[in-house]
């Protein structure tokens, strides 16, 4: 086996695998990424009900970022998916905008819909919702029925 091919290999048995999509920073094209989020979840095994979370819950993070964004700009999107778990990180331009408020209902959706949820500001021309979901996590936490 060449080193070129054992890397490869390493890559699918799932060390690192990362999709990234880049669309203009408006609302038509948020269909792409909830079919994208829906399929990637898919290819982790998530159950269709951990998969429709995932969807509303990548659609509710662009929804707060859109309402920040400079117009004409890129929203990009990052699913790194480990194992059990898929990271999605959002990010759009900014005109100076501080992090969303984590006391308003969209924030409370997200929290309810991912197993993690951060705001990333790291400089103030761009912001960063950054969620995790893990498969199973719900089942796992609730206890016996």
């Amino acid at each position: 086996m060449t080193e070129e091919t054992e890397t490869r290999a390493q890559g699918v048995a799932g060390i690192r695998d990362v999709v990234s999509i880049r669309l203009p920073a408006a609302s038509a094209y948020l269909s792409v990424l909830r079919t994208a989020t829906a399929g990637l979840a898919a290819r982790l095994d998530f159950t269709l009900d951990e998969i429709e979370d995932l969807r509303i819950a990548v659609d509710e993070a662009c929804a707060m970022l859109l309402s920040e964004a400079v117009p004409g700009t890129d929203l990009t999107a990052e699913f790194e998916l480990t194992g059990q778990e898929m990271q999605v990180r959002v990010e759009v331009a900014t005109v100076g905008s501080s992090a969303p408020k984590r006391d308003d209902f969209a924030w409370m959706v997200l929290t309810a819909l991912a197993d993690d949820v951060d705001a990333v500001t790291d400089t103030a021309d761009h912001m960063a919702i950054v969620l995790r979901k893990r498969r199973g996590a719900a089942q796992s936490t609730a206890g016996p029925a």
